[in-house]
């Protein structure tokens, strides 16, 4: 290939499309032979694809991805609004931050999984449950980046600012948020992220939609292929909010970037 450019991305679909023939033939060529018991346990990719054709044509799949991205973005929204609030407050107000990050230090190592039956307790079985789990998840990264983006701008700004006459509110509007913003963002991302798995974990558990609810059932039916196909759609959903952080972030911190 004389384009480098065009080498390194074919390169990588090489290796993935290697990687699902083998898989293709390992499940529906090996595995029968050799154990017949395994081959049901390991399905092959054309049957996740067999799968996914079948559930999108009785709409059941599309059911539970908007089920899934619901929770999701419903409680990322409250989590990003309540973390970046408190973060930017515990960084800004020194008292404030005496009295609260004690707090928020000791509740954000207990893992969202830990809450789980208290959640059941306090909201039953459904979306406000699932939701309060992707709530905790996602809110503690965004606290700890927004803090340390704060505490991160320079102090001589700040002085300089105010030996100028500038107010304490522009200080915050004009140097404090622009500045800590690039960490705050990025606690946004890694916030969504670990919503995605703490959506799984409470699907799993206390769902009857989604697509945590979706592989659980399938489980317990023996439809591996529904339970991989469960295991990529995450996936890939996950990537794509990923991908649209970085373009946001891209956006707007252009200086961080270059």
């Amino acid at each position: 290939m004389s384009n480098p450019a065009m080498a390194r991305p074919l390169r990588r679909f090489a290796a993935v499309g290697a990687a699902l023939l083998a898989w293709q033939v390992v499940s529906a060529v090996v595995l029968p032979h050799l154990a017949p018991s395994a081959a049901t346990l390991m399905p092959p990719p054309l049957g996740v694809v067999v799968a996914f054709v079948d559930l999108m044509r009785s709409g059941d799949l599309i059911f539970h991805i908007l089920a899934s991205l619901k929770r999701v973005i419903g409680a990322f929204a409250v989590a990003a609004i309540a973390g970046v609030g408190l973060g930017v407050a515990i960084g800004w107000w020194r008292r404030f931050g005496d009295l609260v990050d004690p707090l928020v230090e000791f509740i954000r190592p207990i893992p969202p999984l830990a809450w789980i039956p208290l959640a059941i307790i306090w909201f039953g079985i459904g979306d406000t449950q699932n939701m309060f789990i992707i709530f905790l998840g996602a809110f503690f990264p965004v606290v700890v980046n927004a803090i340390e983006g704060v505490r991160s701008v320079d102090r001589p700004l700040i002085w300089g600012a105010l030996t100028l006459g500038g107010t304490w509110s522009q200080i915050l509007r004009e140097i404090i948020l622009p500045g800590a913003l690039p960490l705050i963002l990025t606690g946004l991302r890694i916030g969504l992220g670990v919503g995605w798995m703490a959506l799984v974990a409470a699907e799993l558990v206390a769902a009857s939609s989604g697509l945590g609810f979706l592989i659980e059932d399938s489980r317990n039916l023996l439809f591996t292929e529904r339970v991989i196909l469960g295991m990529v759609l995450i996936g890939l959903l996950g990537f794509a909010m990923d991908r649209l952080m970085r373009l946001v972030e891209r956006r707007m911190t252009p200086w961080v970037v270059s």
